[in-house]
């Protein structure tokens, strides 16, 4: 099993499609304060469909609280800032996955302060960024892979 953050998340309908693709893949989903929505908001709950029931979803006030709550797990940092590519590495069971808002990012410290768990998706020069629910999806089926897609049918 995998676990998917979300450090405050911006955009809804982000959210509700990876709260889907954790919700069919078994992933947990970690979502950090503050959010740019109301977990409430129609636009979240569409784009999660009926599939919010089937999800582990925790939440937490910051990161602090996060990494606290968390302790002993292993991180991986996505960021476009990263030297790693998110398939040059071999993800374990149960690790985090951890991605930033939408519009800038995770902290750097946390991108540059572990280099060797900062993990990029390639793409074109000059570009800033693939969509977040993109982006979980590939890294999230990358890991799965690895492990043989666990029970999956």
């Amino acid at each position: 099993m995998f676990n998917i953050v979300l450090v405050e998340p911006e955009i809804p309908q982000n959210t509700g499609n990876i709260s889907r693709t954790c919700a069919c893949t078994g992933a947990r989903l970690h979502l950090i304060k503050p959010y740019g929505f109301e977990l409430s908001d129609r636009t979240v709950k569409r784009a999660g469909l009926d599939y919010w029931d089937k999800l582990e979803l925790f939440e937490y006030d910051g990161i602090e609280e996060f990494f606290d709550k968390n302790r002993g797990g292993e991180f991986f940092y996505l960021s476009t800032k990263a030297k790693l590519r998110y398939t040059d590495i071999s993800y374990p069971d149960n690790c985090y996955l951890i991605f930033g808002k939408e519009t800038k990012g995770l902290p750097e410290n946390l991108v540059f302060g572990n280099p060797e768990r900062a993990l990029r998706i390639p793409m074109g020069k000059h570009l800033r960024s693939l969509n977040l629910s993109n982006s979980v999806a590939l890294v999230l089926y990358e890991a799965l892979r690895q492990q043989n897609f666990f029970d999956l049918i």
